[in-house]
């Protein structure tokens, strides 16, 4: 009898032991549903997103939200108690500790000649993006803002402030006459505007104090480690930016623009070739590295699908490297990722200076990425538009669809 009691006991000490070892065993799991993610700038200030995991058929994915709009991300590791998620764009990636519902880790970005990183850390099940709201908003901010960012050498950018309030919550984005600054989130508490975004390769934070329901001051943008820059608004219904039309042109004397590089096969490609002539011709002057040029990739590849071949484009990337192999990488990612089925050039120059003015000679400049030029039937140039305003400006970006629709027909019937 002892012996049978002496048995029972241990069994029991066993069982507890192997169940307070199981309840005590950490948990590695990314856990499907919603998270809150932050990086952290130079100056301790937070960069919020949120993002939602999902499971299909055992494998992850994730999509980070902005406002509206969702980024896939399929490329997702977990080892032991790590996690690794390579971003689509920008040749960038974030790592972390995984355990019980939280990621501590870093935000990558890999440049060519160095590393820029960020502290990076995530909460399971936190839905909320800015912190909690402690004021019911003092305004509606909803309208069009009139916007000056300022540089460090004192003078300023004008942009368009563009917001939706409903309740707390602000959704839109600033624009400037270059592109737009993507899908921007946040709220109004009591009389404090905070707004963020991270698109995979750039993280931006807004804020500003409303003196009322027309003026912002002491606005600050935090954009990626460590970039600052102040910035206040006006509300004006009336406000505009300089055509974008009237920015970059040809230098007198020339009516066509000539170039000849190769893809990423190595294969040449001229305006020469046969497949360009007696169509209309968009030539995409774009850079991996430009957050306006992926969103312009987007919309160029499927208007693309739909011409049965009546009008070419043609890309020409400007990387943030000379190197040949590491351009391809960058430029086949976005290929990938959009589908996209016309050529993409690798021109061998890159985006600083005025390297991209240089390649093309004819031009008074390049200003930005993307640039856009329109051919016609003849070769010759037709119009040029500077930047882009994509699916995060709303109205523009569809205002902007039916005015290139409604030219690139035009050009067709000539």
């Amino acid at each position: 009898m002892k012996n049978k009691s002496l048995n029972l006991i241990c069994f029991g000490l066993i069982v507890s032991v192997f169940f307070l070892a199981s309840c005590d065993k950490p948990s590695y799991e990314l856990k499907e549903g919603i998270w809150r993610g932050a990086l952290l700038t130079e100056a301790g200030i937070e960069i919020p997103f949120n993002f939602e995991v999902k499971d299909s058929l055992g494998h992850h994915y994730i999509d980070i939200v902005n406002g509206q709009s969702k980024l896939r991300v399929n490329d997702i590791r977990i080892e032991k108690d790590s996690v690794y998620i390579q971003l689509p764009f920008f040749d960038a990636e974030l790592r972390g500790a995984l355990l019980d519902g939280h990621v501590d880790g870093v935000y990558i970005k890999h440049l060519p000649d160095k590393e820029v990183s960020m502290a990076f850390s995530a909460n399971y099940n936190v839905a909320w993006r800015i912190k909690e709201q402690v004021a019911s908003p003092k305004y509606d901010i909803s309208g069009k803002w009139e916007t000056y960012f300022i540089k460090d050498n004192g003078d300023s950018v004008k942009a368009i402030g563009d917001f939706k309030q409903e309740g707390s919550r602000v959704t839109g984005t600033f624009m400037t006459r270059t592109g737009d600054y993507r899908f921007l989130d946040g709220v109004l508490d009591g009389d404090k505007l905070s707004l963020s975004t991270f698109d995979g390769g750039f993280a931006m934070f807004f804020s500003a104090l409303l003196t009322n329901d027309s003026t912002m001051v002491n606005g600050e943008q935090y954009s990626g480690f460590s970039s600052q820059r102040k910035f206040f608004a006006k509300k004006n219904d009336k406000v505009v930016l300089d055509d974008p039309y009237s920015l970059t042109y040809l230098k007198p004397g020339y009516k066509k623009i000539e170039f000849s590089f190769p893809d990423v096969n190595k294969q040449q490609v001229s305006l020469r070739d046969a497949r360009f002539k007696d169509k209309v011709v968009v030539v995409q002057i774009l850079g991996s590295w430009c957050p306006n040029c992926i969103d312009e990739t987007a919309f160029l590849s499927q208007y693309y699908k739909k011409q049965n071949g009546d009008v070419e484009i043609v890309g020409l990337a400007y990387e943030a490297t000379k190197d040949f192999e590491k351009s391809k990488a960058n430029i086949q990612r976005i290929i990938d990722r959009f589908d996209v089925k016309y050529p993409i050039l690798i021109t061998g120059y890159t985006a600083n200076g005025d390297e991209p003015s240089q390649s093309l000679p004819m031009l008074n400049r390049v200003m930005a990425f993307p640039t856009t030029i329109i051919i016609d039937k003849k070769g010759e140039v037709r119009k040029i538009h500077t930047g882009f305003t994509g699916p995060g400006s709303g109205k523009y970006y569809e205002e902007f669809v039916m005015e290139f629709e409604k030219m690139i027909s035009s050009l067709q019937q000539e």
